[in-house]
């Protein structure tokens, strides 16, 4: 039976007029959304008009991976060189490819803009399903809420860059990095308040400026930029930190390719908003994963070959390494200027898609009683068709984080750096329940997309993987470090989960069961 007709066997065609059923068509989803939605318990509130396009154009637009690579390359340079950069980001490609191929298994089975928690909840050891999946959710809260002040940062700073470079007299103030990241933030919110019925759209449209700003700056590199040896783009492995070990420092650096191949859970997130969401959903996700991948890889070749000298890039006036070598290679400030642009506006796009990430995330888990004031971040207003109150929440978070900025840019990185390691925990703890289910031969919910047999390798591969980017994402950037310079990820990293802790055993295990409490059985 083909979807249409089943259509019309849940929505028969009566005298009301065509354009009255494709609304409803659009508000239920397609019966297998339906399905799904009864099966988890959960009400259809949300409106359902993504599709495979601006699905994957939004999982691409916020992943960004080639514009991330560029904007976070002093990282990789300062801990590996040009080398180290290269085989490090092929080796997190590879690691983050399992874990996105286990994500999206998982959103198959359970498609809920709950994502990990649910997930969590419906997969875990029944002893543990309810406080494990409490805990995920926290830190999927804290992963999401920070990275829209985090993605602003990066946009404002290479705005900051790009002053610097036009105008020699322009001195940098943390209050100017402050009012940039609001700024941003605020023109995300427009999108996802005013203009949210227009976002699929938006997806699409932006996923071609991705994809052809790439080409731009891609070929405008090889035809303008200086050409170094293969061997040494290649062969050139530096500790530029000072760690004492060239391989300790290539896997400190590893967390620029982790920042820029972070996310692939944010699509999930959508998925209350996508038709035939568990048929969708996880090629969306494996699409991004090997495209973002591939063209950030070729990337990262590209300005390997036309860095030039490492030192300079690294110490530019600009504080952009990025727009150093694009300035380098055109010898033109308005040429450097539109390049360098295309990474503001993705960073900028990439915000708007956190913003709608995070919010429909905070959403799902106070539908679930998971934080305080549920009732009133649960609310979708009638007419909206979007958890606005969330949204506003967000918003109104990443303005007290942007604060922080102006008493110390230090301690707002460390705040704006926690969600990798957040987001990552949560990857690990979802990935090893499934991975448990599979090792006890347990049986698995049914899904449109199924790893078969070689599921528990995949998932054991990325437990694995997921283990050891979880520990360097702690780590400082230079060894030895300064107060100003340490990784203060740690300590935040766990009051927040102690906070957690605390409120579950104050409120929270009074009013939050867990999604697997209100799935319907008899289905």
């Amino acid at each position: 039976m083909t979807d249409t007709k089943a259509e019309a066997e849940v929505h028969p065609r009566d005298s009301e007029s065509q354009e009255e059923y494709a609304l409803v068509s659009e508000k239920k989803g397609t019966p297998d959304d339906q399905k799904d939605m009864y099966r988890m318990g959960k009400k259809q509130e949300l409106r359902r008009n993504f599709r495979f396009v601006s699905i994957f154009g939004y999982s691409m637009i916020l992943m960004a991976t080639w514009e991330t690579v560029l904007t976070t390359l002093i990282i990789p340079l300062t801990n590996g060189g040009t080398g180290g950069a290269i085989f490090v980001f092929i080796g997190t490609a590879i690691g983050m490819g399992f874990v996105i191929t286990s994500m999206a298994e998982m959103a198959s089975m359970a498609p809920t803009s709950g994502g990990q928690y649910h997930w969590v909840s419906e997969f875990a050891p029944k002893k543990h399903q309810r406080f494990l999946s409490y805990v995920v959710g926290w830190l999927c809260v804290l992963g999401w809420q920070t990275g829209i002040a985090s993605i602003a940062f990066l946009a404002g700073g290479q705005i900051q860059g790009l002053i610097i470079l036009n105008n020699d007299s322009y001195v940098p103030q943390r209050w100017h990095g402050t009012l940039l990241i609001i700024a941003v933030a605020s023109f995300s919110i427009v999108f996802n308040t005013l203009l949210a019925r227009k976002l699929p759209l938006v997806e699409g449209t932006v996923l071609v400026l991705h994809i052809f700003g790439f080409f731009a700056i891609f070929i405008t590199m090889w035809v303008l930029g200086p050409r170094s040896k293969a061997s040494e783009v290649f062969g050139s492995f530096q500790d530029n930190a000072g760690w004492g070990n060239i391989g300790l420092s290539c896997l400190v650096g590893q967390l620029a390719p982790i920042f820029a191949l972070l996310g692939s859970d944010a699509a999930t997130h959508m998925s209350e908003e996508l038709r035939d969401a568990a048929h969708t959903l996880p090629r969306a996700m494996i699409w991004t994963a090997i495209l973002n991948s591939s063209l950030g890889l070729l990337m990262l070749i590209t300005f390997g070959f036309c860095l030039g000298d490492v030192e300079s890039v690294i110490m530019t006036v600009t504080g952009q390494p990025h727009i150093q070598v694009m300035y380098n290679a055109t010898q033109s400030k308005a040429g450097a200027t539109v390049l360098a642009s295309i990474t503001v506006v993705m960073a900028i796009f990439g915000c708007v898609n956190n913003v709608a990430t995070c919010s429909r995330q905070l959403f799902a888990f106070a539908r679930d009683h998971g934080v305080p004031g549920s009732v009133f971040l649960s609310r979708v207003r009638p007419g909206w068709d979007i958890p606005l109150n969330s949204v506003l929440v967000s918003f109104a978070v990443s303005i007290g984080l942007s604060m922080i900025n102006i008493g110390s840019t230090v301690a707002f990185n460390s705040i704006a750096s926690l969600g990798t390691c957040a987001l990552l925990s949560s990857y690990t703890i979802s990935i090893s329940c499934m991975f448990l289910k599979r090792w006890r031969n347990e049986p698995l919910l049914p899904s449109k997309f199924n790893l078969g047999r070689a599921g528990i390798w995949v998932n054991g591969i990325s437990v694995v993987y997921l283990s050891m980017a979880f520990l360097f994402s702690f780590f400082p950037t230079f060894p030895h470090p300064t107060p100003d310079l340490m990784n203060w990820n740690i300590l935040i990293y766990g009051v927040v989960v102690i906070f957690s802790l605390i409120y579950f055993v104050i409120q929270g295990r009074r009013m939050y069961a867990g999604p697997v409490e209100y799935i319907n059985r008899d289905y």
